[in-house]
């Protein structure tokens, strides 16, 4: 193929961002990692603090130009102390990987030792030698772990830390159904010298609304996470402690800067501090309404024939769902997962307990965050579960599920829970 002009090759990058706009418009997207920009918040994101710097803190930059950005950043990490109930409170980090590398450039050495869940069983990348955790050379010991529970085995993860004394207790993961049993596991990290730290990268959300764990009161020295998944706004990530020891919060936040990042993303810092500002108005019903839709979904699904684990615990009391569609290791997550996608449901192929190949996993993780935020409710989860059930049990010709789906979605285009609601999908011209 030849070379097109450089004007239309920009012109087709233009109509890629607008088809996917309308992709994600008339299709139901469940990934649990994803959510949607309220106005106000897209319009940070799209100011003229995307091309800006302001390295350093509020106040002590060290480039000039920076006293407008100090107000907004000061306004965010005042929003970020009160949704969190924290003393301390760093909104710079790009990411929830971001967070956790600059966490663990903070709080440990090259070669100590750092306990996790492992990716097996449901832990992040960024908690894995693959991730964060190779990045900064730790040596990684993963908790034995109960799969009838989907959390670590209290007992023998307890008892596997005083053992090891690691340097770092790290908790949270990817898939995420219940709240981790945080306060006996941290009291051994605790006796035996470890820092805690919990991974709220999923249910930010969820922590902050009151709907799942308190993991600052339940014994984490730290907390990082995400700023788009269950917590409501752009991109980035968050690094937050209660601790009183302003000498930890000095490290962390130099953790972040200098340790991960120089630019860290003006308009996206700017976009945090207005979702904090939302979800102190609208954040607790948020995330109730999440949790809501996520134990509705888990219910209609199982009603319509579906193996959906951790069934006898109520299925789940997060914002995921996880589905198993086949033998361990068979591939049937991910081609369910490709059915889904032709019906117009947009979801993720995940390992399940005794899968070992991510690429060809046994399982789905469903999320409700985004399907939430237009608008939906426990009762339109059932309608969402007929839909699954036609595309994967009765064989119904996808592209027939689709059209189905594309009318449903019509119904739900609006931003909810934010200042100004609107377009939920504006970027499909």
């Amino acid at each position: 193929m030849g070379h097109m002009s450089n004007r239309k090759t920009a012109d087709n990058v233009v109509e890629a961002i607008n088809a996917s706009g309308r992709h994600y418009r008339d299709s139901l997207p469940m990934i649990a990692s994803e959510n949607i920009l309220s106005p106000m918040v897209r319009r940070a994101c799209d100011s003229d603090l995307h091309g800006r710097y302001a390295e350093g803190l509020p106040r002590k930059r060290y480039y000039q130009g920076c006293e407008d950005f100090d107000t907004i950043e000061e306004i965010g990490i005042d929003s970020a102390k009160r949704v969190f109930d924290c003393r301390f409170a760093n909104i710079q980090s790009t990411s929830g990987t971001n967070s956790n590398i600059g966490s663990l450039k903070a709080l440990a050495k090259p070669g100590d030792k750092i306990t996790a869940v492992s990716t097996a069983d449901g832990g992040h990348i960024s908690h894995a030698r693959m991730g964060a955790v190779g990045l900064r050379g730790l040596d990684l010991i993963t908790y034995p772990w109960d799969d009838e529970r989907m959390e670590p085995d209290i007992d023998a993860a307890a008892s596997m830390i005083r053992k090891e004394e690691p340097a770092v207790a790290l908790f949270g993961q990817s898939v995420f159904l219940f709240p981790t049993p945080l306060e006996e596991l941290a009291e051994a990290a605790h006796e035996v010298g470890a820092t805690v730290m919990y991974d709220a990268a999923h249910v930010m959300g969820l922590v902050a609304g009151g709907q799942f764990q308190d993991p600052l009161r339940e014994g984490a020295d730290v907390m990082t996470g995400s700023s788009h998944k269950t917590f409501p706004g752009p991109q980035g990530g968050f690094v937050i402690s209660d601790s009183g020891d302003e000498k930890l919060h000095r490290r962390l936040n130099s953790g972040i800067f200098p340790g991960v990042c120089s630019s860290y993303h003006l308009h996206h810092v700017a976009g945090k501090a207005i979702a904090l500002s939302e979800f102190e108005e609208f954040g607790e019903s948020y995330a109730a309404d999440i949790v809501s839709n996520a134990q509705a979904l888990g219910e209609a699904l199982s009603s319509e024939g579906f193996e959906v684990i951790a069934e006898e615990r109520g299925f789940t009391a997060s914002h995921q769902v996880v589905t198993r569609h086949g033998e361990i290791d068979s591939g049937a997550g991910r081609d369910a997962a490709a059915t889904l996608e032709e019906a117009g449901i947009i979801t993720n192929m995940n390992m399940l307990p005794g899968d070992t190949k991510a690429l060809t996993p046994s399982g789905l993780r469903l999320g409700t965050p985004e399907l939430t935020r237009v608008g939906m409710k426990p009762g339109d989860m059932e309608d969402v579960a007929r839909f699954f059930a036609r595309a994967l049990i009765e064989g119904e010709d996808p592209s027939s599920v689709k059209n189905d789906v594309r009318e449903f979605k019509s119904q739900f285009q609006t931003v909810h829970y934010c200042f100004e609601p609107g377009p939920a999908y504006p970027d499909c011209d």
